[in-house]
């Protein structure tokens, strides 16, 4: 096959393979014709634009005749491999993106809209995914090798990376990206159908008087979304201080402190956990203060926190049901160096949370709020839930989308006059019930 003829059709597995030694051949005629202490001096665009040009002279003086297009592919695909992410690079350039998976050098799938697919390329071999990775990994100033499998980093860009290797991963280098697309306004989310008008009132009249929220769901259900865009309802004049693993949040507001989680370094030493931040945060005169997921020891001074006057705190947790988020939020409390009874941790979240926001991912992609629940026990009692807004889906038809309706219901007379004081209108969807509302018991 020709190399004209190869260019153009990539997807083929041999092809692609003779193909990706075209690549390699031009790459290293690429590196023997650059200065390289020159090009360190230059600016990323710059870089690029100088390596495309010298290249196109190569091709031009000694490569075939190709179309335009094929030329810029060739050029495209060698400069990305001498400078960028190699195969990786147009996937990062693609918006409808979300998350890049490489298992190994032979499989590589992404999410769009919600769905995984698998696409028809690879890396050259398992080497050629390794310098990928050294590369990511370099620009953290993090290392990769049988000392260190495991990284988890943030780039600069802002996506988050994770990478394990063997011994760790038996099926070769894993390689996780996932991306942050701008951030979502709550009325984009009503367009996505991840909530209604109603909902959206509601949940402004909860930060806005100062609840103490915690967004609730599985892996990849847009917890740290919906924090972002609750996050926007804040008034501007407030302190806020974001704590992270790794820095996600992307808040708009003037008066606005990041705060992000250090690993330990090769020695094993310098870690600074979610724990130390939240513990620092509070001499830092919040009026709010977020935290991207509690998932340990940390959980116990968020809850101290949230309920010795830093109201309208706003936190995420992994958990399938706002039942469990509690009991969960009740475990990772218990993880704290504190040795604190259960029945004090009860205390603690009763007095500490006030709503439960629960994130489900649905089967075709979509993403909702299932439920949002008011916690109304109080000290050492079972936790008690009111349910004033669930999502109820329809059974899914041949299309495979899911459809359904929000349906709402009353607000407890606390609640409600919790929003009455702070003059936040009750949406009429809502109204308010003299008792309790619907509550049910969560169950040990």
């Amino acid at each position: 096959m020709s190399l004209r003829a190869r260019i153009a059709s990539p997807e083929d597995n041999g092809a692609g393979r003779e193909d990706d030694h075209i690549v390699a051949v031009y790459r290293a005629k690429l590196l023997e014709e650059i200065d390289l202490a020159e090009m360190s001096s230059l600016a990323a665009a710059e870089r690029r634009a100088r390596l495309e040009r010298v290249l196109g002279h190569i091709i031009s003086r000694e490569g075939p005749v190709l179309s335009t297009s094929q030329r810029s592919q060739l050029i495209r695909r060698v400069v990305d491999e001498a400078l960028g992410l190699g195969v990786l690079e147009p996937l990062l350039e693609d918006a409808s993106v979300t998350e890049i998976m490489v298992n190994g050098p032979d499989a590589i799938f992404v999410e769009r809209a919600g769905r995984v697919e698998q696409l028809p390329m690879r890396f050259a071999s398992n080497d050629q995914l390794m310098q990928t990775i050294e590369r990511i990994v370099s620009t953290v100033n993090r290392r990769v090798d049988e000392s260190t499998p495991m990284v988890d980093a943030r780039l600069p860009s802002g996506e988050r990376v994770n990478v394990i290797i063997p011994p760790l991963s038996l099926t070769g280098a894993t390689l996780t990206i996932r991306r942050f697309p701008k951030p979502y306004k709550l009325s984009e989310l009503i367009r996505l159908g991840s909530l209604d008008e109603q909902m959206l009132m509601l949940l402004s009249g909860f930060v806005r008087a100062r609840f103490n929220v915690i967004v609730s769901g599985g892996t990849g259900t847009g917890k740290t979304t919906l924090l972002n865009s609750l996050s926007a309802l804040i008034p501007d004049h407030e302190r806020i201080i974001t704590i992270e693993d790794s820095a996600e949040l992307q808040l708009q507001q003037a008066h606005v402190i990041r705060l992000e989680s250090r690993p330990p370094n090769v020695e094993g030493k310098g870690q600074i956990t979610i724990r130390d931040l939240v513990r620092n945060s509070l001499r830092m005169r919040p009026d709010r203060i977020i935290v991207g997921e509690v998932r340990g020891g940390e959980t116990l001074d968020m809850l101290q926190a949230m309920s010795t006057g830093h109201d309208g705190s706003l936190a995420t947790v992994h958990a399938n049901t706002a039942e469990d988020a509690l009991m969960r939020l009740m475990t990772l409390g218990s993880m704290s160096e504190v040795k604190i009874p259960f029945e004090a941790l009860k205390d603690q979240i009763n007095s500490a949370i006030d709503v439960v926001v629960q994130l489900t991912r649905f089967a075709d992609g979509s993403r909702k709020i299932t439920e949002i629940a008011l916690l109304v026990s109080h000290g050492r009692e079972q936790f008690k839930i009111a349910t004033v807004s669930r999502f109820n889906a329809q059974p899914v038809g041949t299309d495979r989308v899911v459809r359904g309706q929000f349906e709402h219901l009353p607000l407890p007379r606390r609640i409600a006059d919790r929003l009455y004081m702070a003059n936040e209108p009750i949406p009429p969807a809502f109204g308010v019930s003299e008792g309790a509302g619907a509550v049910r018991e969560a169950a040990d």
